[in-house]
């Protein structure tokens, strides 16, 4: 398969920063960004990504569309491109990206595969590129996982890891669960120390856990992120539920992350950071917005 253009939906945090390393290795990479916000423009124009006017433009014109948005929003995209796909019998290979659970993977697959695309599950570990950093690593699987593999050749760091549908955001699955849900656990233990009084001795005590250096970049760097997390955690519970595991841990963590999103903290956005710089402030920030809510 050769590859000459790469769609991306949408340009957000991780996609523009994905787009940018194709761009960087003389990818054409195309968007579509009708109604999307000022922010998103900008993202996608620093990333050098070039919009096209509509979704019919731009299957027409792609290889490989690349999925990457809030894992609420993954399902809905994906019936909005199966339905331009029936309409211009146009090929696409269609790469979901999102963090969703491998039922919710299954599902898309039989929806574009019946719309004419050849499907393959991602699932994306790590954050975004930067300059002079290693970037994350885009796990793959499927039939057509080897053809989307072909982007290491543009700067990414593609990982085949089955034949079939759900592998891939399975792992992903299982690996935020770790990832995310600590930083859920943690973030809710130091708002429960701050109300309590106790954030000093708290604080004194966590230093020494081995995780402690870790918790102390996820937490701070949660806050603009938690609205996309709440959706994740609520795959990851689908995804331990549909193996008879308990749900209720992610579920708490995406009611925490829902409670995030809902106060000045959850309002900003990853470059525009203002509060919220260190674990104390967090808890601080949180443990006032707890008893507002409470009031």
């Amino acid at each position: 398969m050769k590859i000459h253009t790469v769609a991306l939906l949408s340009p957000g945090d991780m996609g523009h920063a994905i787009a940018a390393d194709l761009h960087q290795h003389s990818m054409n990479v195309i968007t579509n960004l009708h109604g999307r916000s000022e922010r998103t423009r900008s993202l996608a124009r620093t990333a050098g990504i070039n919009e096209v006017p509509d979704d019919e433009t731009l299957v027409r014109e792609a290889d490989i569309l690349l999925s990457i948005m809030p894992p609420a929003n993954a399902y809905a995209l994906g019936e909005r491109i199966g339905a331009v796909l029936q309409r211009s019998k146009t090929e696409l290979l269609f790469v979901d990206c999102n963090a969703i659970a491998p039922r919710t993977a299954q599902a898309l697959d039989k929806l574009l595969t019946e719309a004419g695309a050849a499907f393959v599950d991602g699932g994306i570990i790590g954050g975004p590129p930067r300059s002079g950093q290693e970037g994350p690593h885009l796990y793959v699987s499927g039939t057509r996982a080897a053809d989307v593999a072909l982007l290491n050749e543009y700067g990414l760091d593609v990982r085949v890891v089955g034949s079939q549908p759900g592998q891939a955001s399975g792992l992903k699955m299982c690996y935020a669960s770790v990832t995310k849900g600590l930083t859920a656990l943690a973030t809710e233990a130091l708002v429960a120390g701050r109300a309590l009084g106790l954030q000093e001795a708290l604080l004194a005590e966590l230093q020494d856990l081995p995780v402690f250096a870790s918790l102390k970049r996820s937490v701070p760097g949660m806050p603009p992120k938690a609205y996309r997390w709440v959706g994740e955690m609520q795959e990851i519970a689908r995804t331990f539920a549909d193996l008879g595991l308990p749900p209720q841990m992610p579920e708490g963590a995406a009611a925490l992350y829902s409670f995030v999103e809902s106060t000045e903290l959850g309002l900003e956005t990853p470059e525009q950071r203002q509060r919220g710089q260190t674990l104390e402030e967090v808890a601080e920030i949180l443990a006032a917005a707890l008893q507002a809510r409470q009031a």
